[in-house]
């Protein structure tokens, strides 16, 4: 499984950050290595240099072996807690989808 950390203009991306996401990432979809060929992170500050209430947005693209990508998107107040939001959108999805297709 491929991990791609994207940032926008008002995100800083540092290695700790990308080194931690893509640890943090991998850690929690581990289950889900054999389908996932690639994650795509896209984290952006929406408010820039401005403070503000979830105006931090993480947006996971995670393309399936033969499937269409399934995108989630979570706000929170940090980045951290933005990726932890949406990992838990995506699992959720992915649980539904592979249970599908069990099902088939």
């Amino acid at each position: 499984m491929q991990i791609q950390i994207n940032t926008d203009k008002n995100v800083t991306g540092n290695e700790e950050l990308i080194a931690m996401s893509t640890s943090f990432i991998s850690e929690e979809l581990s289950r889900y290595s054999e389908q996932i060929t690639r994650v795509e992170v896209h984290l952006a500050d929406e408010n820039g240099n401005k403070t503000g209430f979830n105006d931090k947005r993480c947006t996971l693209e995670a393309r399936l072996a033969g499937m269409k990508p399934i995108a989630v998107t979570h706000h929170a107040n940090t980045n951290d807690q933005a990726v932890s939001g949406a990992i838990g959108k995506l699992k959720t999805s992915l649980e539904k989808i592979t249970g599908r297709l069990k099902n088939n």
